[in-house]
């Protein structure tokens, strides 16, 4: 029997398999039903603490996160840094701290240079609609599960095309590869 790599996270709380050694949180944001969305990526190691609430799943200890921003071609306001743009559309970072990849089809996925180290305790939404939040498992082959994972949902979920899912599937694997959690 193959050993679980991925679970919901929510589900992986609830039978008590969230790994509290260590793991990685992948969470998403659909903006309105178009392929904008928001991915962010989250890493945690020696848990002390993790609770649910009402909004989402609290982690206390140390993570580090990323943000990822898949723009489509038709968004109105791409001249707006990333940072100053609308509740809902924004990650933490101007453009020139950031890897853009513009796509075939003239979609950015846009993934920071560095991650953001969180103290103390971090939360994770409670998806809504089609966002999804999972939880990877540290295993020896986890950051080439992200990776495969991250070109499906670029491809499928953010109409992405397949080589540059690929391309940007890659971006973020170097930049999990920069987390010092673990």
């Amino acid at each position: 029997m193959a050993e679980t790599k991925a679970l919901d996270l929510f589900q992986a709380y609830n039978e008590g398999k969230l790994p509290q050694d260590g793991g990685y949180i992948v969470s998403s944001f659909f903006k309105n039903n178009t392929p904008y969305s928001i991915y962010e990526v989250v890493a945690y190691a020696g848990v002390k603490n993790i609770s649910a609430g009402e909004e989402g799943i609290t982690f206390q200890t140390d993570g580090c996160k990323l943000y990822i921003l898949v723009e489509p071609a038709m968004y109105s306001k791409k001249y707006i840094e990333p940072v100053s743009r609308e509740q809902g559309s924004s990650i933490p970072f101007r453009f020139n701290e950031l890897n853009i990849h513009q796509s075939k089809n003239q979609y950015k996925i846009m993934v920071p240079k560095e991650p953001i180290v969180t103290y103390s305790s971090f939360t994770i939404l409670k998806p809504t609609g089609i966002n999804f939040a999972l939880c990877f498992y540290n295993r020896p082959e986890v950051l080439e599960t992200i990776e495969y994972f991250f070109v499906q949902t670029f491809n499928r979920e953010a109409q992405v095309p397949k080589r540059d899912a690929v391309e940007a599937a890659r971006l973020v694997t170097e930049a999990i590869k920069k987390f010092n959690i673990f």
